[in-house]
């Protein structure tokens, strides 16, 4: 991996750019797209281009925040058409928002490139097979509870039978084009009995109640990181909360806003605001990343399309809560058992960028007696998951994850931490291909183990 930034920016003059009006009609179509108001704060200074995972990996200007910004503005001048090679470099964007934590201007970068990508979605002809596919995954069975559940049944069939393993093991995917073998091994683990018996349900406090609380499951979460939302819940009972799953709810549409498929996102949103508000909930928690940082934008949905829901889309997000952000504010219950394990923690890139969440896990995790726990260099960049970006950027995706292992390894821990499910799969995938076994958690899942073992000998101090 290459550390070297170069700061030259691209050859363009800040007036004809930025300032003057286009002289020509603009290259994007109807709909949103990247503006004035928000690409203008970029002075092109450069100071975003060693946290960026793509351009780290690559030295190429283009796939740089800046560059990309650049070709944003001349699509937007009229100077470049939503081509293959402006695709190209937008895609590559892991919209990992690392480039909004080094800004000295305060770049909303994830408005700008994801209102490119909606542009690109809505204007842009995909290939036939690319285009069927994520139609497949990202309309077909993300926002629907039946299908997921059918889907989530056939690839635990699949897994428990050993079929997967005899696949993955026989070398038969080798055959295939491209890199289905390496795409294959990032597959989740179905857990069976799936989250959604769980909807609709409500969970009493364990002692005085103190807070009541929604809880917001996730999709693909219901199947995969099922015993994940148990222990969710189990650790805010335990600090005092009510936990209620509301029924209605569904897919938060973190993927399709990713993707550039924002009416299905707004779509989505109003749905699950319709079904949280009015609840008298204290706070909507959310144990992913990538879902609370899009759940927390919903505002952002309805700022040009549907305004009626701006303000309940404003309400929604002042509710909404990261479950380690939720807990390290309160005063939450610091009766653990000892847990003697040497650990670290990779930051998910939309709860350290994106939500500005840091201390909060590292503080949780700091009450636990026993733990002994070790910084990772370099835990802002990316891991390489990004949502579904480790399937359609394989190969980059594994430059990555490769560059992060080696900074676990640096680092001796027995077990990794983050905070979203998208980071465990990769991670694991990560420790499955090393030599040396670990432990891969969601940082809930560690703080549930602590409080489910404690024994009369084994309680920490508070």
């Amino acid at each position: 991996m290459s550390n070297e930034v170069k700061t030259e920016a691209p050859e363009i003059q800040t007036t004809a750019a930025q300032g003057d009006p286009p002289k020509t009609a603009s290259g994007y179509g109807p709909g949103e797209a990247p503006t004035f108001e928000f690409y203008s704060k970029c002075i092109r200074c450069g100071l975003c281009l060693n946290s960026c995972p793509t351009y780290r990996e690559l030295g190429v200007e283009m796939d740089s925040p800046r560059g990309r910004i650049y070709q944003m503005i001349q699509v937007e001048r009229g100077r470049l058409p939503l081509s293959d090679s402006f695709v190209e470099h937008i895609d590559l964007c892991l919209d990992c928002r690392a480039c909004e934590t080094a800004c000295p201007s305060g770049v909303q970068y994830g408005r700008l490139v994801e209102a490119a990508r909606g542009q690109i979605e809505k204007h842009y002809r995909r290939p036939l097979l690319a285009s069927l596919a994520r139609r497949a995954f990202l309309r077909g069975l993300l926002p629907h509870p039946g299908r997921l559940k059918l889907v989530g049944h056939l690839l635990g069939f699949y897994q428990r039978l050993g079929i997967e393993k005899f696949i993955l093991n026989s070398g038969i995917l080798k055959l295939f084009p491209g890199r289905l073998a390496e795409i294959a091994r990032l597959s989740p683990r179905i857990e069976r009995p799936f989250f959604f018996d769980q909807l609709g349900t409500v969970h009493s406090a364990m002692g005085e109640r103190r807070y009541r609380v929604a809880f917001f499951a996730g999709c693909i979460a219901n199947v995969s990181f099922a015993r994940l939302n148990d222990a969710t819940i189990r650790v805010l009972q335990r600090n005092g909360c009510e936990v209620v799953v509301p029924a209605e709810q569904g897919c938060c549409g973190a993927l399709h806003v990713h993707a550039g498929m924002r009416d299905l996102a707004r779509e989505l949103a109003a749905r699950n605001i319709k079904t949280f508000l009015g609840g008298g909930f204290d706070a909507i928690i959310s144990n992913a990343a990538g879902c609370g940082s899009v759940l927390k934008e919903y505002p952002e949905l309805f700022e040009e399309e549907h305004p009626e829901l701006l303000e309940p889309a404003q309400r929604f997000s002042r509710l909404l809560n990261d479950v380690t952000e939720f807990l390290a504010a309160i005063d939450f219950n610091r009766d653990f058992a000892v847990m003697n394990v040497r650990a670290t923690y990779q930051d998910p890139c939309h709860l350290g960028h994106a939500q500005r969440v840091r201390s909060a896990p590292r503080k949780l995790l700091a009450a636990v007696p026993g733990l002994s726990f070790v910084e990772l260099k370099e835990s802002e960049i990316c891991c390489g998951s990004a949502g579904i970006y480790n399937v359609a950027h394989n190969e980059l995706a594994e430059r990555l994850l490769a560059a992060k292992m080696q900074r676990v390894e640096e680092t001796g821990a027995e077990v990794i931490l983050t905070a979203n499910p998208g980071c465990l799969l990769q991670l694991r995938a990560g420790v499955a291909r090393g030599s040396k076994p670990r432990r891969v958690l969601h940082v809930i899942e560690l703080l549930d183990e602590a409080y489910r073992a404690v024994t009369p000998s084994s309680k920490g101090a508070s």
